[in-house]
């Protein structure tokens, strides 16, 4: 016998399961060659680097941080992309918590698919906001991650923050 919370209505998961295997390439560079940056949710693009939601948040503001240049060896990444990578890290943190004001971060990079890196190929470190019970019991009883505000709301929230970034490089 189901409980009650054995499902949970998550309508937007839909793309990513039923996504065409055929469709293959770096999902982060479509984005960076794509104009549409509203529906590719890239907040800002510069000259080494850009800065997109991560579409499958762990928690509410979930970014990523990425190179425009696709390599996944760290080791790799040139002196200017270093320094647009952690300037946008730095500008990122401070805009969320202007923004949506959360208690802390978890920040990270995953390197290599046997790291936990869902995009092996393409280095990107991630920006995990946190508040203080945002691990409730549903994560515990359900197995189950609850996002309490759309993409879109809070893209159109971040989107006018990353614009006064673009003002002041």
């Amino acid at each position: 016998m189901k409980k009650s919370l054995d499902i949970l209505w998550a309508p937007w998961r839909v793309s990513y399961i039923t996504q065409n295997k055929k469709n293959k390439g770096c999902f982060l560079c479509k984005a960076l060659k794509s104009k549409d940056d509203k529906k590719n949710f890239v907040l800002y693009r510069g000259k080494n680097a850009f800065v997109i939601f991560n579409i499958y948040p762990y928690n509410n503001g979930h970014l990523m941080i990425v190179p425009n240049r696709h390599t996944a060896i760290i080791e790799k990444i040139k002196e200017e992309e270093s320094k647009e990578l952690f300037f946008l890290l730095q500008a990122s943190t401070r805009i969320i918590k202007k923004v949506i004001k959360p208690a802390g971060f978890n920040i990270g990079i995953n390197l290599g698919a046997y790291a936990g890196a869902g995009v092996a190929g393409h280095l990107h470190i991630h920006i995990v906001p946190r508040w203080k019970g945002d691990a409730n019991f549903m994560p515990v009883i359900a197995d189950s991650k609850v996002i309490s505000q759309s993409l879109e709301e809070l893209y159109n929230r971040l989107y006018p923050e990353f614009r006064e970034l673009t003002r002041c490089t």
